[in-house]
């Protein structure tokens, strides 16, 4: 619907890659629905995935010895978080929808997207006990990830070698967007796309670009462990 904000975080170092091209149907088809659309390209950006003392602007809360949780929560109160982190903080509190798009590596999201979760959401800014999960700071919110696998989609049943897929989701979309009180959309999966004809890969973006066309309907998952273990 007009006037929605979405934020794609997305993480691939090859523009003409499938998860750049999943990007681009992502940023046309909703777009043309009249969403205004920002994307963070986080390796073109450079993007510094390690938590570090740079992340504090200025003195720290204690130069005794440094608790990057503690100091980031601090900061985040009295405005001197770095700029960057000042930035992705800025986008994510005015999305409605969060897109992240990636090629799965290690069961796991990129080190660089990784990053971007260990230092944008901070105490104080996506979560502060005991507001968490249900009421994270972050509801109203909703969360998408959109992945590609190097595995087949066999590989990933239940029953097949790397287990169900809902089971790499649990720290994903649970440890990290449930914790912080978004509510997460099923997730799309591009399972092998590498091994699959030029047809496929076309049929794949088809279906992405299909699917946001109703994206706004969509209720969330159920966000417990049943989803993902049952």
């Amino acid at each position: 619907p007009p006037g929605r904000k979405v934020l794609i975080v997305y993480a691939h170092q090859e523009p003409k890659s499938l998860n750049g091209s999943l990007k681009r149907v992502a940023v046309e088809e909703l777009s043309k629905q009249g969403c205004s659309v920002t994307v963070s390209d986080l390796y073109a950006m450079q993007f510094e995935p390690r938590a570090t003392r740079n992340d504090v602007v200025g003195c720290l809360y204690n130069s005794e010895e440094f608790d990057y949780g503690v100091e980031t929560w601090e900061a985040y109160k009295r405005g001197s978080l770095s700029n960057d982190l000042i930035e992705e903080q800025k986008k994510v509190q005015e999305a409605d929808l969060l897109i992240f798009q990636f090629p799965l590596y290690w069961f796991s999201m990129p080190a660089i997207m990784k990053g971007w979760m260990d230092r944008v959401l901070v105490q104080g800014f996506a979560h502060d006990f005991p507001n968490c999960y249900d009421s994270g700071l972050l509801k109203n919110k909703l969360a998408l990830f959109s992945f590609t696998t190097g595995g087949s989609r066999e590989m990933y049943a239940k029953g097949g070698i790397s287990g169900d897929i809902r089971y790499l989701l649990w720290p994903m979309q649970h440890g990290i967007m449930h914790f912080c009180g978004v509510k997460v959309l099923a997730p799309h999966i591009c399972f092998a796309p590498e091994y699959v004809s030029e047809e496929k890969r076309k049929e794949m973006l088809t279906a992405w670009a299909q699917r946001l066309k109703t994206l706004w309907k969509e209720e969330p998952i159920n966000c417990s462990p049943e989803w993902y273990f049952k």
